[in-house]
């Protein structure tokens, strides 16, 4: 008989005084592809950085390679998200400047990156090709880092680790961000790998997989269980218990402007002679719901940054906000405090130094941290929402020493606690396990029934809110189609 992949034996890990992993044990044997879920904070990240050699561990974690495999020896560990840096090797930028041109000079090309990345590697170029088309990536090549959104930041782990063809590749939430054809052809490629040799460990809650996986775990009281695909599903589906709303998140944000919330006629948008928006006609009325989607790079993340009062952009065009016309002596500050938002890309660029507690207060003041003191309503409103979000444990634990699932819950009350007259949520449920996604989504519910008005970005039909009654669809920077969806999804 062959020695397992992967034999863990007694793996511990402490968090803040508390067990996250206890004793626990683990065989991986050749041949076998497993999905890790469960509930967002019980370890899973943890467990994977812990194979892949990235985190120091109490316990033994023992990985055997196959020296007869023209596969690459190695465990490859891709992140939730990609954290890159500047030419100067900085990674210090903020949400904005991904608009900025002077941005764009200091940082990499989508090619240069990759060119560095065969280098070390010792890749050829030929055989990224078929892995640039089937993701669509291809016409990428040309962009700089910081001009990506977060589907296409994705897309650039995935071509890295489907490149290197390792032995065991470990995909920690492998589908953020990306829409469906590109789900369904990264299955694809993922059965293509697994069948050349590489084992693979997914990380996730989706219910779109591909096929080679056979095996199926969760993380519970610090152990590893393993299940069956049926279990699986059936965890998926419990509901999570709603808490009353808060009380000040009950009241209805009426309008006080005259019109449409959003009026575009014709709006165009071109960095060179790249157009990414073209001739943009929509227009969204006090408390309506929309769900806005496109394939990755469609331009929809450039369409919000329009609204949000983030790109430059916005005052050379014919363009209307809470009726006013872009350009007529509003601030930037003035859109904001109307606008509750949550992206990828705002988490990516948050202040490190924030606590729970901070960041969600912060959002009072539309900043990335805290820096200055909310009066006694607000600080009792941050109290209420850490509570209705069960992060008190938390409340003063800095943000970036949370499981993901945990800082991205932060973010959403970051977003909510104005009560926001817009609503505009970019896939706010990345990071997200499916009871958590279904227990925001209901919250939206709840929270539009006042008349709030909201925009909705997210790649997966069966994790909306019931609420949404309108779609608008981009397809190359331009409208596909608008539509009324209401009775498709309640």
């Amino acid at each position: 008989m062959s020695e397992p992949v992967v034999h863990i034996t007694n793996l511990n890990l402490w968090y803040r005084q508390k067990a996250v992993l206890q004793d626990l044990n683990w065989i991986i044997n050749p041949g076998e592809n497993w999905l890790v879920g469960g509930q967002s904070g019980t370890g899973k990240t943890s467990l994977a950085k812990a194979i892949a050699g990235l985190n120091p561990v109490n316990g033994q974690v023992e990985v055997n390679f196959d020296t007869t495999s023209t596969l690459v020896p190695v465990v490859h560990y891709v992140a939730n998200w990609y954290q890159f840096k500047d030419l100067e090797g900085q990674s210090n930028f903020y949400y904005q400047q991904r608009y900025n041109k002077q941005a764009t000079e200091v940082t990499a090309t989508v090619r240069a990156e990759l060119m560095s990345y065969a280098a070390k590697q010792q890749l050829g170029w030929s055989s990224v090709e078929p892995i640039l088309t089937a993701l669509g990536y291809a016409e990428l090549l040309d962009s700089t880092l910081i001009q990506l959104s977060s589907g296409e930041h994705k897309k650039l782990q995935l071509v890295k680790a489907l490149w290197l063809r390792p032995q065991l590749l470990i995909l920690d939430q492998p589908y953020n961000g990306l829409d469906k054809r590109s789900r369904q052809n990264l299955n694809t490629l993922l059965d293509q790998l697994a069948e050349s040799g590489t084992q693979l460990i997914l990380i996730s809650n989706d219910l779109e997989l591909p096929s080679c996986i056979d095996r199926f775990a969760e993380i519970r009281a610090g152990k590893l269980v393993e299940i069956s695909a049926a279990e699986r599903d059936a965890d998926l589906l419990e509901e999570e218990i709603l808490k009353p709303v808060p009380y000040f998140l009950s009241q209805s944000p009426a309008p006080t402007f005259p019109g449409s919330v959003i009026n575009m006629t014709n709006v165009n948008i071109s960095y060179g002679d790249k157009q990414v928006l073209k001739n943009i006609n929509w227009h969204v009325e006090p408390g309506e719901k929309w769900l806005l989607q496109g394939p990755n790079g469609s331009g929809k993340s450039t369409l919000l940054s329009l609204i949000c009062g983030d790109h430059p952009q916005a005052y050379a065009n014919n363009f209307y906000l809470f009726g006013h016309k872009r350009g007529s002596g509003e601030s930037i500050w003035d859109i904001k405090k109307r606008i509750g938002l949550i992206s990828p890309e705002l988490h990516w660029y948050f202040d490190p130094s924030a606590t729970v507690w901070q960041s969600i207060a912060s959002g009072f003041y539309d900043s990335s941290g805290l820096f200055c003191e909310p009066g006694s309503t607000k600080h009792g409103q941050v109290n209420e929402l850490v509570d209705y979000f069960g992060l008190s444990e938390y409340k003063n634990v800095l943000m970036t020493e949370l499981p993901l699932g945990k800082q991205r819950l932060a973010l959403l009350g970051r977003t909510i606690i104005k009560n926001p007259e817009l609503l505009i949520l970019d896939e706010p449920c990345q990071g997200l396990d499916q009871q958590q996604t279904a227990h925001f989504n209901k919250l939206v519910d709840r929270l539009c029934k006042n008349g709030t008005t909201l925009i909705y970005v997210g790649h997966f039909e069966s994790q909306l809110p019931a609420c949404i009654e309108k779609r608008i669809l981009l397809e190359n920077g331009a409208v596909e189609s608008v539509e009324n969806i209401l009775e498709y999804i309640n």
